[in-house]
């Protein structure tokens, strides 16, 4: 099992930065390009909604980054430390629904497998996004022993 970690400033500008770090361990990890960049682009959004939800903007704060390769699994962990949410009110607006914006979390759980909050913190939110490697893919890691 390898883990990366990453802490970066709760700016925008930053999020370059987890999109770099994302895209080369999917890519390494055995996903395609394409299914990489949706697993980027889908990472960028959840860390776009941490800056504008539970930091309300402020930049003054942090976003903790962790990406776990697991034979089975590609696991990434985003942690703030901003305000809570209810995470039962999480929810994706009905694609029948058009109008901009809110459907970030419908395109989140629509590339990961797995899409857990925990608020079982005093402070912040920390969100786990799991993606399940194919036969293929896993096949291909070594094996600990």
């Amino acid at each position: 099992m390898d883990t990366v970690t990453l802490t970066v400033p709760s700016h925008p500008k930053y999020l370059s930065l987890i999109r770099g770090l994302i895209y080369p361990l999917a890519l390494n990890d055995g996903f395609s390009k394409k299914e990489a960049r949706r697993i980027v682009l889908a990472i960028d959004e959840a860390c776009a909604n941490i800056i504008k939800y539970a930091y309300e903007g402020d930049v003054a704060n942090t976003i903790l980054v962790a990406v776990v390769s697991e034979a089975a699994f590609f696991r990434v962990t985003l942690t703030d430390y901003g305000k809570q949410v209810d995470a039962a009110s999480i929810v994706p607006r009905a694609l029948e629904d058009i109008r901009p914006g809110g459907l970030g979390t419908h395109f989140i759980r629509t590339v990961f497998d797995s899409v857990l909050y925990d608020t079982n913190q005093p402070k912040g939110t920390v969100l786990t996004l799991e993606k399940k490697k194919s036969e293929t893919i896993s096949s291909l890691q070594p094996r600990e022993t």
